[in-house]
C-alpha cells in the first residue's frame, strides 16, 4: 500500500472521533486518564519500565531528545544510536 493511502485510511480513524475527545494537548486532564487506563491495564509484574528503572529513564531521554529536535526543527525526532 503506498503512503498516500495509508496517511488517508489513517486520517479517517482520527476524524471520526469528535475534536474534544481527539486531543491531549487541549486537554491534559483526558490524557491523564487514558494513562492512566493504559497502566491499570497491565498487571505491575509485566511494566518493563516498573522492573528496569534504566530502561524508564533511557525512553525518558529519547522523549526529550525527540521533543526539543522538533522544536529546533533540526532533527527527525528519533535517536538514531539506539
Amino acid at each position: 500500500m503506498d503512503e498516500a493511502k495509508q496517511r488517508n485510511i489513517a486520517s479517517k480513524g482520527g476524524q471520526s472521533v469528535p475534536a474534544a475527545k481527539r486531543s491531549f494537548a487541549q486537554d491534559p486532564a483526558l490524557a491523564a486518564e487514558a494513562g492512566r487506563k493504559g497502566g491499570q491495564a497491565v498487571q505491575a509484574s509485566d511494566r518493563s519500565f516498573s522492573r528496569d528503572r534504566s530502561l524508564a529513564a533511557s525512553a525518558g531521554r529519547k522523549g526529550g531528545q525527540a521533543t526539543h529536535s522538533k522544536n529546533r526543527g533540526t532533527g527527525s525526532g528519533t535517536d538514531a544510536a539506539t
